[in-house]
This record gives C-alpha cells, sequence and structure tokens, in this order.
C-alpha cells in the first residue's frame, strides 16, 4: 500500500480483500501513477448511498446528546448506525460528502454554508465509509481554507476521497482503490447547467482549489469527463463517475444529466452514480451499464425534517467484464424529533413507495428500473443481503 503525495490525492486505509487484510472495511487506494493489484480478481459489491451532511444538525445533535450524557463514540456512530449491516454486506461503502470539515468562520457568499468540525469525520470511519466523493456546492462552503482543512482532515483519517483539490488537476484526479483484485478508479465533478445558482469560486482552476466541473458548459464538462474516462481506465479495470447535478426537489432528469451519463459511458465508465436533488431519480441501464441519477438524501444534516423522506442505499457487483447485477434497499431519511439524521432501513407499505417513486421516475422509453432490477421484489428487498434489514434501534434518543 502506498502513501499518496501530500498534494491532496486520496487517502488510504487498510485493505478488505479475500487474501485476508483488515476488517476495518477500508481497501487499499493507489496512486494513479503505480496502480497495484493485491489479490486475484473477484466480484466485488459496491453499496452507494446519497448527500451526507454530518455537520449543522448533526452536530447540533451530537452536541446536545454528548451534553446529556452520551458517549462521543456512540454519538459518532449515531448517523449510520442502522444502516451499517447493509453498508458492511459489500465490500466498499461509497458516498458524498457535502460538508467541509473546518473551524473556519470565513464563508464564502452563497444561501447556504455547511461545516462540520474535523472531530467528526470519526462519524464516516464509525459507519466504515471507504471512500467520499467532495465534487458538491456545499465543499467550498467556508472557502480554500474550508477545503484545504477537508483533505487534511480525511487523509488523516484514511478516508479516500475524489472530486476537489488544490487546483483542477488534482480535483480531477480519480481515487483508484483496489478491491477484490479490482483497480476501480473514482471520479467527481459537480455541474448543473445553465440553471446554476453557486459562485463560480466553487470550482476549481489551474492555480485555485475547488471542486472538479464547470459552472455551466455542458460542451466542457463533457470533454472534461472523456478525457478523465479515457486517462483512468488506462489505470484501472473499472471507473465510475459521481456527478452531483440535477434540479432539486425534481425527481425527473434534465435532459444533460442524461447526456452526460451516456457520453461517460460510451466513453468506457462501467457505470454512473449521482446526487444533489435530495430526492430520488430514475435509474436506468443504458448499454448494460447502470445509471443512477439521484440517490436523495441519506445521513443529511443540512434539514431536521425533510418532507420526502424516502432514499435508498444502492447496492451493486461489478467484476473485471464491467457491471453484473444491482439491488436496492429502502430506507426512511429520519424518524424525527425521535431519531433525527438517521437513515434506517424499511419494509412493507414503506419500501413499497419507494420503490413506487423510483418506478414512476425510471418509466421513459429504454430506461426501465425493472431492466436493472430484474429479480427485486419490494418486499423481499431486506432479505437481499446478510443483515439487510435489522429492526431499528432505540437507545439513542433525542428532541426532548
Amino acid at each position: 500500500m502506498e502513501t499518496p503525495p501530500a498534494s491532496g490525492g486520496p487517502g488510504t486505509g487498510p485493505n478488505k480483500d479475500d487474501s485476508g487484510g483488515s476488517d476495518t472495511g477500508h481497501p487499499t487506494a493507489t496512486t494513479p501513477e503505480q496502480p497495484g493489484t493485491l489479490a486475484p480478481v473477484r466480484p466485488v459489491t459496491l453499496v452507494v448511498g446519497g448527500d451526507v451532511t454530518v455537520g449543522h444538525h448533526y452536530q447540533t445533535y451530537f452536541d446536545e446528546q454528548v451534553g446529556k450524557g452520551r458517549s462521543r463514540e456512540e454519538m459518532y456512530a449515531y448517523g449510520f448506525r442502522e444502516v451499517k449491516p447493509i453498508a458492511d454486506s459489500g465490500d466498499l461503502f461509497v458516498v458524498n460528502l457535502e460538508c467541509p470539515y473546518t473551524d473556519s468562520a470565513e464563508k464564502l457568499p452563497k444561501n447556504f454554508n455547511f461545516k462540520a468540525r474535523p472531530e467528526l469525520v470519526n462519524v464516516l470511519k464509525a459507519g466504515n465509509v471507504g471512500v467520499v466523493s467532495l465534487a458538491n456546492n456545499h465543499m467550498m462552503d467556508y472557502g480554500a481554507q474550508g477545503l484545504l482543512d477537508t483533505l487534511t482532515t480525511l487523509e488523516a483519517a484514511g478516508v479516500p476521497f475524489f472530486g476537489a483539490g488544490k487546483n483542477l488537476a488534482e480535483a480531477r484526479r480519480p481515487a483508484i482503490l483496489t478491491v477484490g483484485g479490482l483497480r476501480i478508479a473514482f471520479l467527481g465533478y459537480f455541474f448543473l447547467g445553465t440553471r446554476n445558482i453557486e459562485p463560480r469560486q466553487v470550482y476549481a482552476t489551474e492555480t485555485t482549489p475547488g471542486v472538479a466541473g464547470h459552472f455551466s458548459d455542458v460542451e466542457v464538462m463533457e470533454r472534461m469527463m472523456v478525457e478523465d474516462i479515457t486517462a483512468a481506465k488506462a489505470q484501472a479495470d473499472l471507473v465510475l463517475p459521481f456527478f452531483h447535478w440535477g434540479i432539486e426537489g425534481n425527481t425527473t432528469p434534465e435532459p444533460y444529466q442524461v447526456r452526460l451519463a451516456h457520453a461517460a459511458i460510451d466513453a468506457g465508465a462501467a457505470g454512473v452514480l449521482g446526487s444533489h436533488p435530495h430526492v430520488l431519480q430514475s435509474m436506468e441501464l443504458y448499454r448494460n451499464a447502470p445509471v443512477v441519477y439521484s440517490l436523495g438524501n441519506f445521513v443529511f444534516g443540512g434539514n431536521w425534517n425533510p418532507r420526502d423522506k424516502r432514499s435508498v442505499l444502492w447496492r451493486a457487483r461489478f467484476g473485471s467484464t464491467g457491471y453484473l447485477s444491482s439491488d436496492v434497499l429502502p430506507l426512511r431519511t429520519d424518524r424525527y424529533p425521535e431519531f433525527p439524521v438517521q437513515p434506517v432501513p424499511v419494509t412493507g407499505a414503506e419500501a413499497e413507495g419507494v420503490m413506487t417513486l423510483l418506478r414512476t421516475a425510471s418509466e421513459v422509453p429504454g430506461r426501465g428500473l425493472e431492466r436493472m432490477l430484474p429479480a427485486l421484489n419490494p418486499s423481499e428487498a431486506g432479505e437481499s443481503g446478510a443483515g439487510a434489514r435489522p429492526p431499528p434501534s432505540s437507545d439513542v434518543r433525542g428532541g426532548e
């Protein structure tokens, strides 16, 4: 295992592999220059979640509960506790981290600003998160210092990351992780097309820190993405771009989302991941590669009580030839006010409601959800993985 350069590449963690390795769940991260294969190739399972913000309301709740006598360790584990058996059923857990880890008070002028104390990187570690996308509209909420603090914090914690850096070249650099002998390259981009209201300072340039992507030009965004996928394919077995895109609250992908997703797969991506709208969007198979347009909110401290609480974890198997199969694990984002900012698996009618939303959103010619998940019965979704539907815990209470 190599230590990445101090200039801000992917973080590292112990290997989780057939050959033994650590039980922490963090796979080996290698630098793009020297990808390594540590074990014979086998099919691997990725578990992917949506938007994670462990600052704002999560931090407030954390402090309230610690003040009432809960241990810090218990509250680190709180956010991911109910979904951890699902996360642990895979080889690698992937989420979008939508807040910087920083103590900086210098806000970037914008509509909402999120941050979390660097200490709360332990929430990711307690949840066994294996790699995070930083390419989103909140990573620069506390400017360059906030981003640099985040990179330092993640590297120190051994949590690999992608999608942001000290300049555009670093932001476009993939995180390449070896899992089950497969080298998987993750790329991250933030793109909202012509409806972008975020400050241009969010985006990295040749000389300034920020996230990868483009402010509004889909042609430039597509060229950048295709170049990066092509370069990553020379270093990895699988390439997976993770986009932050779409319109908030809209379950239908924008035309540019479909264009970029299809272009990514045409360029050789094994699949495409997405977040940002805070609601679920459609899923599809394109050229036998999956596109997950938006996974919705996950451990999202940006909203105490979101109106739409339907969410999912997406669990997918990949082999050396690409995508093999996947299933969807329906969630409720929270049980406010008793259990805020804590997603929980659901079954029965509530799970069926989640799946109905996904089916309805995916009813586009050639984009049927059933083509992607042909064997999925929502009533049986909880049985598709070991421990995937544990009963909710009830020992941490709040909102008194």
